[in-house]
């Protein structure tokens, strides 16, 4: 049986589920940037027992880049607290494989790389609040251009835990000078994807050289009057994880996230400055 390939302008308008479904069935492996509007969207970690809590207390110790949204049991690929049906092996776009801290493999399905000592991490993305930031009529450029959010890596430290630590990965939105206020405000009210912004202004002094060389996503255009704003990023643990060397552990593809059916938080419409 052939399968029907879906774009992401077929996805816009359909619901969690319908956008999972699609996914697992293989008709969509892109990114998941404004998909499901209004719905919790989950950056993934998924690694042996052994060191699930050591990486636990890393995301403890640093709430910015790694706000735990769910925790599945050992061996367990559903994740209950995030939707009914949600199977971690499949309902990813594109996974992350890493073996012995080396990109082992990009997949669309992890059931061949699942094992019973295996426990999934979901932690909030900033793709949740960038709904509210539309809602509210402060422009996010990559959605308007059909890219994905550039992410840079910063020189800013994390607060180690056990074998995991580095540096955060941040992402970065223009936002017109007049709005930025307005914009902080409404990423604040989502601590679960990732809150307000950590910086704004000149790259550099978050130890990033050239805003047009993204590490991970799209290169974005930065208009006159705009200020580049800098959120912490869900790749920051991926990051972590790459550096640790597990013997293996498994991501979400930067932008292709978990996309639950939860809501993505408290909504709190804030009026345009004037």
């Amino acid at each position: 049986m052939t399968t029907t390939r879906v774009s992401h302008v077929d996805l816009v308008d359909q619901t969690a589920a319908q956008v999972r479904a699609a996914i697992r069935n293989g008709d969509y492996d892109g990114h998941t940037a404004g998909l499901a509007a209004g719905k919790l969207q989950c950056n993934l970690a998924i690694l042996p027992e052994r060191f699930a809590l050591d990486f636990l207390r890393f995301c403890q110790r640093n709430p910015k880049p790694c706000p735990i949204v769910a925790v599945g049991d050992s061996g367990d690929p559903m994740l209950p607290t995030l939707g009914h049906d949600i199977d971690i092996r499949t309902d990813v776009p594109r996974y992350s494989v890493f073996r012995n801290g080396q990109l082992s493999d990009e997949v669309t399905d992890i059931s061949r790389e699942w094992s019973d000592d295996l426990v999934t991490v979901a932690l909030g993305c900033s793709f949740t609040f960038e709904n509210a930031l539309l809602r509210n009529g402060v422009p996010v450029r990559h959605l308007e251009t059909g890219k994905n959010v550039p992410m840079y890596r910063s020189d800013i430290a994390l607060v180690s835990a056990g074998m995991f630590g580095g540096d955060m990965v941040v992402t970065m939105r223009p936002i017109p000078e007049h709005l930025v206020d307005q914009a902080k405000e409404i990423s604040r009210r989502y601590p679960q994807a990732h809150g307000a912004p950590i910086a704004m202004g000149d790259p550099a002094q978050i130890g990033i050289s050239d805003l047009t060389k993204p590490d991970w996503g799209d290169a974005v255009e930065i208009k006159p009057g705009e200020v580049p704003v800098y959120w912490a990023c869900g790749v920051t643990p991926q990051n972590v994880l790459l550096q640790a060397a597990l013997p293996i552990c498994i991501t979400h593809a930067p932008g292709h996230m978990l996309i639950a059916d939860v809501a993505e938080g408290a909504e709190t419409t804030i009026l345009p400055n004037h």
